[in-house]
């Protein structure tokens, strides 16, 4: 760089640190100044040999995720200030967590160090199970500090900002990592507006196609949507001034996220999606009086609009549990649209955009027990068991972060947040773990359930326990919650492990009898002779009778044909696989369809059933641990885990040639029922498209039908124009695939 380049950064970099102390949503003292300007100063030493990817002085990023923790998070210096080092110690020597607790104190150091803890594990992640202990031990960082997730969450907003000039494989999976695991965390700690933009910019990366179709057709209606949103708010302003309220009334429209969402849940295209946007309105009002006024602009609105019974959301009255509160109802807009109406304070309008900074910001001077305490709390005892599966575990973690809330009383009368789903066994151990491990049955509003009942808002549960009570694997299949999940786990690995104990010594006593000392090589035979995966799972199956003396006798007759058996399997082993691997070639040879990698390789596959992809879809390939490489849509509903958890197993893959074999897939039709219109849609398949009909299926209901059609196709080309050429025809009103 020329010096006059070299002046023109640092003048940037000194106005962006400018900018940064401007735009803080807390009001800074002379001290909080201080402390800023030293960790800039700190972070400017430590990183002024390093350049981003895209060519920019490194110092940017940090200033960046700053100034994110300071204006659209709220956060206070300390954490203006540790967010300006979060990547100091990691990315500098000269620099330790010691020096920063000597510079900047405790907290400050300890924030630094539970983000470079996070950073260094997030690196060389070559197994999912390494990755999900790892992200479980992220997690725990919630306990010491819960700022230490939130600074993590913007620092990964910036980096998802910024991440055009990544490789495309190194994208797709940080965005889909960013899907994962920081969407959720965003959504849980209350931070939507991040959770929005980070679910947007993931669908960026691994769906651009689509994410730039919706993009586009959103802009190309903002014009409509803005005049809607004018009527409809000219409509109800009057009414609101009449009242003498002081209220701003804002649109907002859906995220792209949300839309697609909506598409794929519904099976409708975008301008079939019509709440699209929501109507918020934002009111002035002293503590006392915010229900009340809520409930009086709650009537102005309905006073105007039919409202739908069923879509009334009342958060005022019970919070979630990430501290959101407002009041959500949606009603019949102007020409005949449902719009959504959020009714929210500015008090709660703060806490929504701004999460645990406002939250905390108001809290203050009360004794309430806040939200997010709670819920780390409950974190704290989703973590401890550390015998859970950490892969079940993330996995159920990433559930009940996104988890939709009900609410449900105790005998007494107290109420308790459960996430949807949630059924007596949930509740038990949300009351205790003790009462949920001697759960005997349940009652929900005075009668006996099963424990797979699932609870609703408002039933009152009373647990019926007992001394002799315990849980049983089918437990697992009625429980959802993490806690309850865990504890489950934990006291059903106990139980084996007790029988486990007690079947080594029948064992040992066993094969004593037919001549076989115990030991480690005779342990290692028999749990490969009955296909076990451990010497515990051998012991267990013992301790209950599973395996039994005849099997025992089978082995050691075996044991003593080693020999004979080994060269027996060998030669049938060998046979199989040639006659498969003939066949595998003969296909090869035959059908030259799916290329992986970037050198266009031939390998083997298999198409995965969960998304059925056929030659024209959008694919990528998977290396499975027993059954080669499967190919998933890249839309496929497992595509997002995969591809966050899984990475490096992740291989590139296109079709090239799909003109040779023929593909099936199922259509999914609804109409209004008339005479002729079976004949009408077999005559479109069969005779204009030339597609074969597979199986065929209607049924009629007043008026409408609805059926199934699996039809063989050569591509997704000719499938389009299928469904395209099926819409035309009179009384169909949709097609969509399965």
């Amino acid at each position: 760089m020329t010096d006059a380049e070299i002046e023109q950064e640092n003048a940037t970099i000194a106005k962006a640190y400018k900018d940064l102390l401007k735009v803080s949503y807390r009001t800074l003292s002379d001290d909080d100044k201080k402390l800023i300007r030293k960790a800039f100063e700190i972070a400017v030493d430590a990183h002024k040999d390093q350049r981003r990817k895209s060519g920019e002085a490194y110092i940017f990023h940090p200033i960046a995720v700053a100034r994110l923790v300071a204006q659209e998070i709220g956060l206070d210096a300390t954490c203006i200030a540790a967010a300006l080092l979060h990547d100091v110690v990691e990315d500098c020597p000269r620099y330790t967590v010691d020096d920063i607790r000597e510079l900047f104190g405790e907290t400050v150091a300890l924030i630094v160090e539970g983000l470079t803890k996070i950073s260094s594990m997030s690196k060389d992640m070559e197994d999912v199970s390494l990755q999900a202990e790892n992200f479980r031990k992220m997690l725990l960082t919630l306990n010491d500090d819960v700022r230490v997730i939130i600074i993590k969450i913007a620092d990964r907003l910036h980096n998802m900002q910024t991440m055009d000039s990544m490789r495309a494989d190194k994208q797709i999976k940080i965005a889909s990592e960013t899907l994962y695991i920081y969407a959720p965390l965003a959504h849980r700690i209350g931070l939507y507006n991040i959770k929005t933009e980070l679910e947007d910019l993931s669908l960026k990366y691994t769906e651009p196609e689509v994410y730039l179709d919706i993009l586009n057709k959103i802009k190309d209606s903002k014009e409509e949507q803005d005049e809607y949103i004018r009527e409809f708010n000219e409509l109800i302003e009057k009414s609101l001034d009449k009242e003498g309220l002081e209220y701003t009334i804002k649109g907002r429209p859906k995220s792209i996220f949300s839309i697609r969402r909506k598409m794929m849940k519904q099976g409708v295209s975008f301008d079939e999606v019509y709440d699209k946007f929501a109507v918020r309105i934002i009111y002035k009002s002293d503590p006392a009086n915010e229900k009340f006024i809520a409930w009086k602009i709650y009537s102005i609105v309905t006073d105007h609009f039919r409202p739908n019974p069923i879509r009334l959301r009342d958060w005022i009255s019970s919070p979630k549990s990430t501290g959101y509160e407002a009041l959500h109802i949606t009603v019949m807009g102007p020409k005949g649209r449902w719009v959504e109406v959020q009714i929210r304070s500015e008090r709660m309008n703060e806490i929504a955009e701004k999460g645990y900074a406002a939250h905390y910001k108001y809290k203050q001077g009360t004794e309430k027990e806040d939200s997010l305490d709670s819920w780390v709390a409950k974190l704290q005892d989703a973590l401890e068991n550390n015998e859970t599966n950490a892969v079940d575990f993330v996995e159920q973690f990433k559930l009940s972060l996104y988890a939709k809330e009900i609410f449900v009383f105790t005998p007494k009368g107290d109420l308790k947040s459960l996430p949807k789903d949630a059924t007596p066994l949930d509740f038990a151990f949300n009351i205790h773990t003790e009462v949920g491990m001697r759960t005997r049955g349940a009652k929900v509003n005075g009668k006996l359930v099963p424990l797979s009942y699932k609870l609703h808002s408002g039933d009152q549960v009373d647990i019926l326990t007992s001394d002799s009570a315990k849980p049983n694997a089918n437990w697992l299949d009625y429980a959802t919650t993490a806690k309850a999940r865990s504890k489950i786990k934990s006291a059903l690995k106990e139980d084996k492990k007790r029988i486990g104990e007690d079947g080594k010594e029948i064992l040992r006593r066993k094969l004593k009898q037919l001549k076989i000392d115990l030991n480690e090589k005779s342990v290692n035979e028999l749990v490969h002779y009955f296909k076990l995966k451990t010497s515990l799972d051998l012991f267990y199956r013992i301790g209950i009778g599973a395996i039994d003396n005849t099997q025992l006798k089978a082995y050691a007759s075996s044991r003593s044909n080693a020999l004979v058996s080994f060269f027996k399997n060998k030669i049938t082993r060998r046979s199989n696989v040639t006659k498969e691997d003939l066949e595998k070639d003969e296909v090869i040879a035959k059908y030259d369809l799916l290329v992986f990698g970037k050198e266009e390789e031939q390998l083997d596959y298999k198409l995965a059933n969960c998304c059925n992809p056929i030659p024209g879809d959008q694919v990528f390939g998977f290396i499975t641990v027993n059954e080669g490489i499967k190919v998933h849509k890249k839309n496929c509903p497992n595509a997002v885990s995969l591809q966050s958890n899984y990475a490096y197993r992740i291989i590139q893959a296109k079709w090239i040639d799909s003109s040779q074999q023929e593909f099936s897939a199922q259509l999914k039709i609804s109409g209004l029922d008339n005479m002729g219109l079976v004949n009408a849609i077999t005559k479109v398949i069969s005779n204009n498209m030339h597609v074969n009909i597979k199986s065929i299926s209607f049924q009629t209901d007043d008026g409408l039908f609805f059926g199934k059609i699996n039809v063989i196709v050569k591509n997704n080309s000719m499938l389009n124009k299928l469904v395209t050429n099926l819409k035309k025809i009179n009384g169909i009103d949709k097609v969509s695939r399965i």
